[in-house]
This record gives structure tokens, C-alpha cells and sequence, in this order.
């Protein structure tokens, strides 16, 4: 099946009363995971990249520094990447970006075939981030692609998204950017935090999201909220990593039994990416800890001594540089590399098949209307939209 667009995927989370996970991938081999592992439980799928993935994909180390030429590239790898899983599959699979930060990143990532988009203009004052926001919804509903948005500022670090504390979405503000900017879906800031600490006993305010979805139904408006920053940070997985010599510390996430409560409360779209992270991280480093000769093999030793000299990092981009061939494109140069790609894909397949179940994704794949990008944008055209 071709890539789709992500509202359909979204439109039925809101039809069927549940949140569909969407998963942060930064390498080749985490995507076929992703989709992989949602074939086994029989559900849509969302794959996220990030707007500074697209320039680690693209080749850039330093991603922090990613150009929009780094980015363009790192789309479009991604991007083929999903759609050659993708081709073959009987799911239904969008690919988004995650936080784009500027209008050429969004474009950056459409034109490299990207089905769906995140503008995050949150950080402006509202009017200014509905004119930023619209400006994107023109020029992606014209293709057929699906646009976020966000409101309310989250606190917490993730890529160059930073802020030191909370702005609740203000649900009278949320109604007034759903109607202006004619976005599809709204991340709304409720509690949760970016990043791997989101305070112990974080409590979300499912009230927002009430309030927010019950007047989108007032006022007759098709729209999905999300929620950003809403990994769990398993403990077992902090634990194993710390025991391997790792550094995790002060690490809390949000209690899943929250996130399964808010999916009936009008979120539909929930975003993971700390969680994956640390199940990569543990994976690495429990093979090289437990097979000290791979710490010799001159095909891997430096993701190894990567790991070794920065105990507290748990992002893997931190530690994959040196097979960057194969992040990018996939590509499998030996049994060594095949291995450490086998250990990414576990580790991602742990996280995302925990939580489809959770989330009560498991066999809705057939509930999704499937429309085409060229569907859609016909769709957009005729509700003026």
C-alpha cells in the first residue's frame, strides 16, 4: 500500500474511540521495525521524523546544525525508506514530521514525501502562530497532505525544542486556531513534558482536552488533538541501563494508565520517542557489556567507545555515527553491522508493540478509510479548507 495521508488514520481514532501511537524514528532499520511490528497487531501505523532526524538522516552528525540542504536530503532517504516497507504492506502508514520549525523545513520534508506535517509555532503569540500555521495548511492541503499544529508551550527539551516550564492551551484559543488556520490537528500543552524527565507523579490535565474537543463539537469542527512529549520512561529500562554502566538519572515519565484515560477524552494521536531511545540505548549496551570482543571488532568498536565516554547520553544518534551508511540507507556492510541493526530493531519493537496494545490500536487497520494524497487535496478543495 502507497504512503496515505495521516488524517484519515486520524479521523478513525475519533470514530473509534482510541489513540494511535506515533513513533520517532531516526534510522532506516527503526522504521521497518515500526511498520513491522504494527502488521503483526494488525494496526495503522505513524512514523515520525523529527525536523533536525531529517538532517541527521541526511548525513549530518552534528544535527543540532542541520542546513535545510541537510534536511532535504534526510527527507527524502527517509522518506523512500518507509514508502519501499511501505509498498507491499496491507496497513495503512503515514509518515509525519515532527516539530517542523520553519516553513522551508515543512516544505522540505513535502516535497521529499512526507504525507503528513507538524508546524510548531508555538513559541509566537497566537496571532502570529495562526499566520505561520495557515500559510503551511495552504500549501500542504493543496497536495493532499495533513497539517499540526501546536498550542500552549511545553516545557522540557527535545532536539531544539526547549522550555523551562508550562503555558496551558487556553480552549478558547484552541477553537479560534482550529477555525482560522483550518489545521487538522492541534498538540496541545496538558501536562506532559518533552524528554525523559517529566517530574515524578506527572499528572495530566485531561480537562483541557475535554474542553477543547466538547467545543470543536459545538461548533461542528472535524478536529484531533495530540499529545507531544508523552513517552512513559519504563523504569525497568532505566534500571538495566544504569546497571550496564549507563547514567540515567531523575527519569520519569507519564503513567500510561493517564495516556489510555486521555484517549477517550478526545486525544487521538499520542508521540513517542524518549521511550525508544532508551530501549535502543539498553540494547547496545547490554550486547557490548555482555561480548567484549565486539568492543574490538573495528566495524563497531567506536559506537562502543561512543557509548563508554558518555554514560549519561541515551539518544542513539549520540552513538550511531559511525555506521552512518547504514542508518541513512540501510545498507548492511557486514554480520557485525547486522547485528547492532538487529538490536535497534528489538529495541524499538519492544516499545511500540507494548504500547499499540496499550493504546488499544490492535486491529483497527481496517477501520481506517484509506484516501490517497490526490484524494485528499480534492477533499481540502471542495471544503474550501
Amino acid at each position: 500500500m502507497a504512503l496515505i495521508p495521516l488524517r484519515p488514520i486520524l479521523d478513525a481514532t475519533d470514530k473509534f474511540d482510541y489513540a494511535q501511537g506515533a513513533f520517532n524514528v531516526n534510522a532506516v532499520c527503526q522504521a521497518q521495525a515500526v511498520i513491522d511490528v504494527h502488521e503483526m497487531f494488525r494496526s495503522p501505523a505513524i512514523l515520525q521524523g523529527a525536523d533536525l532526524a531529517n538532517g541527521f538522516m541526511g548525513g549530518r552528525k552534528d544535527f543540532m546544525n542541520a542546513t535545510i540542504e541537510d534536511k532535504i536530503i534526510g527527507a527524502r532517504n527517509i522518506a523512500n525508506a518507509v514508502k519501499e516497507r511501505a509498498k507491499d504492506s496491507f496497513i495503512p502508514i503515514a509518515l509525519h514530521l515532527d516539530h517542523g520549525r520553519d516553513f522551508d523545513s515543512v516544505k522540505a520534508a513535502i516535497d521529499g514525501g512526507y504525507t503528513s506535517v507538524m508546524i510548531d509555532g508555538s513559541s509566537l503569540p497566537l496571532d502570529k502562530n495562526i499566520e505561520l500555521t495557515r500559510e503551511v495548511v495552504k500549501y500542504a492541503h493543496e497536495r493532499g497532505v495533513t497539517v499540526e499544529g501546536e498550542l500552549g508551550v511545553l516545557a522540557g527539551v527535545e532536539d531544539h525544542v526547549f522550555s523551562a516550564g508550562s503555558t496551558y492551551t487556553n480552549p478558547l484559543h484552541a477553537i479560534k486556531f482550529f477555525k482560522e488556520t483550518k489545521v487538522d490537528a492541534l498538540a496541545i500543552s496538558y501536562g506532559t513534558m518533552h524528554g525523559a524527565n517529566k517530574g515524578k507523579d506527572a499528572v495530566v490535565r485531561k480537562e483541557i482536552a475535554i474542553a477543547i474537543k466538547e467545543c470543536l463539537r459545538h461548533e461542528g469542527i472535524q478536529g484531533v488533538l495530540v499529545s507531544h512529549g508523552s513517552s512513559t520512561v519504563p523504569r525497568y529500562i532505566v534500571d538495566e541501563i544504569n546497571a550496564l554502566g549507563g547514567d540515567i538519572q531523575n527519569a520519569y515519565g507519564i503513567a500510561l494508565n493517564q495516556l489510555k484515560e486521555v484517549s477517550h477524552c478526545g486525544i487521538g494521536k499520542i508521540n513517542v520517542d524518549t521511550d525508544i531511545r532508551l530501549a535502543v540505548t539498553r540494547n547496545l549496551r547490554e550486547y557490548f557489556v555482555n561480548n567484549p570482543e565486539a568492543r574490538e571488532d573495528k566495524c563497531i568498536n567506536e559506537i562502543w567507545h561512543l557509548m563508554e565516554s558518555n554514560p549519561k547520553a541515551f539518544d542513539p544518534r549520540a552513538f550511531l555515527p559511525p555506521i552512518m551508511d547504514t542508518v541513512m540507507y540501510g545498507n548492511i556492510p557486514n554480520e557485525s553491522v547486522r547485528e547492532i541493526t538487529h538490536l535497534i530493531r528489538k529495541g524499538v519493537m519492544e516499545v511500540v508493540g507494548t504500547l499499540i496494545v496499550e493504546f488499544g490500536q490492535v486491529g483497527k487497520a481496517n477501520k481506517v478509510e484509506v484516501k490517497t494524497l490526490d484524494e485528499m487535496a480534492e477533499f481540502y478543495k471542495k471544503e474550501g479548507i
